[in-house]
């Protein structure tokens, strides 16, 4: 049985997907009832719990061989860390006391390896280290900039043709696609041989904010203009969007943390995968 943590949200509801596909057990784990139903008709085992409730977890971990870990990001909470350390630590106490689990599989993020200063990346450092006294197998995959929090945009581009953007113009990011991740990610939990400890993986290109635009305007075929949105501006626009001081303040040092460069690969062979930012925007469009 593999356990699937976040199985509504962008990546594990692909993962969930992926697994399927290649003949696994599914069990997924997620936070809301109401999310629930379409994996059922699926044929998936759903269990219905909030990470921060131990009791529920376990039973959703219940003869797991696989599990697959994250730290969903909380924009609106004014304690993001202190969520995610609670949530961390039942993962450790239900890991201990599951005897099946054989394998923790964890989504992390290009600067992981970093401990201050990275905002919501800081999750994902809390996320590596937090096994380290137990006997599983551990992989932890570092996933680039995900192509989606472009399309996120796509509404603005298409009504007003305006693309923003917090980067500067022609700062060269690795990016990648949600869909290669969860297919990789599905592969790592059923492979059987051993395997590295930490995957950092990419799509095929790196891009500038200028480069995503020129791609909206071929594919879209309509004017667009890239809108950098400076420094001084973060804070109202992150407030507009409804963050918490908290959730303000941690996005606001991820976004230095990038441009900064603390995103750079950190190992010497970062998986490159197949899909391009062009490719990706034609299927969402």
């Amino acid at each position: 049985m593999n356990i699937v943590l976040g199985a509504t949200g962008q990546i594990g509801f692909m993962l969930v997907n992926n697994l399927l596909e290649k003949g696994q057990p599914v069990r997924a784990v997620v936070r809301n009832e109401s999310k629930a139903d379409e994996l059922r008709k699926m044929g998936v085992d759903v269990v219905v719990s909030d990470y921060l409730n131990k009791g529920a977890l376990l039973e959703a971990f219940r003869d797991g061989k696989s599990a697959f870990l994250l730290t969903p990001e909380n924009p609106r909470s004014e304690k993001y860390f202190d969520e995610v350390r609670m949530m961390i630590r039942n993962y450790q106490e239900v890991i201990l006391q599951t005897s099946s689990i054989n394998k923790i599989v964890g989504l992390s993020s290009m600067g992981a390896q970093h401990d201050s200063d990275t905002g919501n990346l800081f999750a994902s450092y809390l996320l590596e280290h937090a096994f380290s006294g137990l006997h599983v197998e551990q992989i932890f995959v570092r996933p680039a900039y995900y192509y989606s929090n472009w399309v996120g945009y796509l509404e603005l581009v298409m009504t007003q043709g305006i693309l923003p953007t917090f980067f500067p113009p022609e700062m060269k990011l690795s990016m990648i696609s949600p869909s290669d991740v969860a297919e990789f990610l599905a592969d790592i939990m059923i492979r059987e041989t051993p395997q590295e400890r930490i995957f950092e993986i990419c799509g095929p290109h790196d891009y500038t904010s200028l480069d995503m635009a020129r791609i909206f305007e071929n594919v879209l075929n309509k004017n667009v203009t890239l809108q950098q949105i400076l420094p001084d501006e973060w804070e109202r626009t992150l407030t507009q969007a409804g963050f918490s001081t908290d959730g303000i303040k941690n996005l606001i040092l991820m976004t230095k943390a990038v441009i900064n460069g603390k995103t750079k690969s950190d190992t010497s062979n970062p998986v490159r995968l197949p899909t391009d930012f062009r490719t990706y925007l034609e299927r969402t469009v």
